[in-house]
């Protein structure tokens, strides 16, 4: 008992001895913990040492403790490695923008936030780069939330910058010749992401004429991305035809691709440097140009081609896998047998009293079929604008493929099927291939279409009958007359040849735009001159009208001659005029018609709301049909394609540290 009270009594003496415990309850017992304040500090990030200042702090805005800290980040890492990952776009302005949050300004020992003004614009210019590589634009540079505005005394992060671009610009204000613009375009391939920065460097540079815009994705999500070109550009204006070009609707077929790409370049700097005739079509027309309509086939293409170099032991099997790696989509599906097969519904009605070979509505059956997603964005495409004119170019061949498509044989058996403007059609073809250097020529003849082309061109059906052709779909289904040009029987031609197929094109790309100008053009009004809507433009001896937009305007190519042109509309009477078109003339001829209203006449009726399962044209998806399609695909097939990380993810997961999922655009299961 005494040695239990002795240890007691030790701890006891031990206790009073130790220092007391800081308690807050207790007045006097707790010395204030003085912190000492963080003080500015030099700029020793390498990739931040072109920065306009050269003090920042730490903890810094991200709330990094330490500059090791800060340098070990994935913030960082993607700073170092940004301008790779985007091929050189946007650099240094990305890195500039990080280092502004990484290592802001210290000034007086009192950090200064970037403005928020240099954050938007940036991100307004640079984040298609981010989106072509599938990366989420980076959380660290939020212009809402790391940045502050110029009232909350901000800094411009690219001052240095500024400073140095003004002196380039100083140094470089001489005008160049066209030969010395034509150097400017590369003549080398482009991945998606480099065609998508070529746009939108475009638009940029030309912004009072150009614009880009997105019509929809692809299978795997890449962007379907046009530039239009107009001296008003994003807006229809009256009597001005709309054009349209489309490439690389089969992936392994890249020459037409690059050739628009080329072509956006040309027209934006042939029309600064004051091209009379490039200013004379961009401010008479709107030009929509895509490039690819197929990218996801373009990549396996691109890659194929790098890995298949057969040699003569390997067979005909191989061959043809390798001649036809890419053409499909990345459900496998032929883009040009995709769309709505109207021909054949046009065929089985022929025979009827008061059939019509425009404005077909698509079958509801349809809806009920595959539809690629890259089809059904075109067709909404197609239906939004009013085009008058198109292209659509493709490798394998050497010649201009005009409607019909598809066989009128029984058999559908390659046959001469015209539509009923064959006459309009074939002079559309030939102002292409009379203006190649080579395709008219009958010695520069290849392929499968030697034995029936003439001069360059030829019947689509009598050269190999489809059924589902974009061309087919364009003439039928809208007022868009489209041809299908075949730029080469090497689909996928070595880089080297990329120039000589441009300088080959060029003359006819342009010629074949002006062609829009061609035949007559007008407005419809009433009599109190209100403009009216969907009125049919008819022209006696050929069964296929077209409709005025909404604002009552009209274009009808026609070929030289007289015609008896009509107009007509449910609730109006008929206006007729006689219209004389010389062979010279190379500008579409004004022909206005003012309607007086009148009882609605019975053979003005729209004869398909009497044809089961088709309905009216304006039925477009009735069943909603592609949403579920999708949804299902979705859900059935988990998208493999879509699970499998960037290619870029590895390179930023750091070993012990989380996954740094804010890079990522799509959401992903880990």
């Amino acid at each position: 008992m005494r040695i239990m009270l002795l240890f007691l009594l030790q701890l006891l003496v031990l206790a009073s001895c130790a220092p007391q415990r800081c308690d807050p309850g207790f007045r006097g017992l707790c010395k204030p913990t003085v912190e000492e304040k963080p003080k500015c500090t030099d700029v020793l990030l390498s990739y931040c040492d072109d920065m306009a200042y050269t003090q920042t702090m730490f903890p810094n805005i991200l709330g990094h403790k330490t500059r090791e800290d800060a340098e070990a980040g994935t913030e960082y890492l993607l700073m170092s490695v940004v301008e790779s990952l985007l091929r050189g776009e946007c650099n240094p302005e990305i890195r500039m923008l990080g280092c502004s949050v990484l290592a802001p300004r210290c000034e007086k020992e009192t950090v200064l936030k970037p403005c928020r003004v240099t954050c938007e614009a940036v991100r307004k210019r640079c984040i298609h780069a981010f989106e072509a590589i599938e990366m989420a634009w980076p959380y660290f540079l939020d212009c809402d939330r790391f940045f502050v505005s110029v009232e909350e005394g901000c800094y411009d992060p690219l001052e240095g910058l500024r400073a140095e671009q003004n002196a380039e610009t100083v140094d470089s204000m001489e005008v160049l010749s066209p030969e010395e613009a034509a150097t400017t375009i590369k003549f080398t391939y482009h991945s998606n992401a480099q065609m998508i920065s070529v746009l939108k460097k475009t638009e940029e540079r030309c912004s009072d004429i150009a614009r880009t815009y997105s019509i929809g994705r692809s299978m795997e999500g890449r962007e379907l991305l046009v530039i239009e070109f107009s001296n008003n550009p994003g807006e229809h204006e009256l009597l001005e035809p709309e054009i349209k070009y489309v490439g690389n609707m089969h992936g392994n077929e890249v020459l037409g691709r690059q050739l628009l790409i080329y072509l956006a370049q040309y027209l934006c700097s042939e029309y600064l440097l004051g091209n009379e005739r490039i200013q004379t079509l961009i401010n008479t027309t709107r030009v929509h140009i895509l490039p690819s309509m197929n990218p996801d086939g373009y990549e396996m293409a691109s890659s194929g081609v790098q890995d298949n170099n057969y040699g003569d032991d390997e067979g005909e099997g191989q061959r043809h896998d390798a001649w036809n790696m890419g053409r499909n989509n990345a459900q496998n599906t032929d883009l040009n047998r995709n769309f709505p097969d109207l021909t054949s519904v046009v065929y089985s009605r022929r025979r009827q009293k008061g059939y019509r070979t425009d404005h077909v509505p698509i079958p509801d059956y349809y809806w009920f079929g595959k539809v690629a997603p890259e089809t059904y964005a075109v067709m909404k495409w197609i239906r939004s604008i009013p085009f008058v004119l198109s292209a659509n170019f493709h490798g394998g061949d050497l010649v201009v493929s005009y409607p019909y498509d598809l066989s009128k044989h029984p058999l559908e058996r390659s046959m001469f099927s015209p539509t009923p403007d064959d006459q309009v059609f074939k002079f559309l073809a030939r102002t292409y291939a009379s203006a190649h250097e080579r395709m008219s020529n009958e010695n520069a003849r290849c392929g499968s279409s030697r034995t029936h082309s003439q001069k360059g061109i030829i019947n689509g059906a009598q050269w190999s009958s489809i059924a589902g052709s974009m061309q087919d779909f364009n003439y039928l289904h809208t007022n868009c007359f489209e041809v299908t040009v075949e730029l080469g029987c090497d689909k996928f031609p070595p880089e080297e040849e990329l120039f000589l197929g441009w300088h080959e094109n060029l003359e006819a790309l342009i010629a074949f735009m002006e062609a829009g100008h061609r035949g007559i053009k007008g407005l419809v009004k009433d009599v109190e001159g209100n403009a009216i809507k969907g009125v049919r433009i008819s022209v006696r001896g050929i069964r296929h009208d077209v409709t005025t937009a909404e604002g009552g305007d009209y274009w009808r190519l026609l070929t030289p001659g007289i015609h008896i042109v009509t107009a007509s509309a449910p609730g109006y009477t008929r206006a007729m005029k006689k219209v004389h078109l010389p062979p010279r003339m190379l500008t579409a001829g004004r022909v206005d018609f003012v309607l007086q209203k009148a009882a609605l006449e019975p053979d003005m009726q729209e004869e398909d709301d009497t044809i089961p399962s088709m309905g009216t044209y304006e039925r477009f998806d009735p069943y909603n049909q592609y949403e579920r399609y999708t949804l299902m695909a979705d859900l059935s097939q988990n998208r493999e394609e879509r699970a499998e990380k960037p290619w870029w993810w590895n390179y930023f997961v750091l070993p012990g540290g989380p996954a740094p999922t804010w890079l990522l655009k799509h959401h992903y299961s880990f």
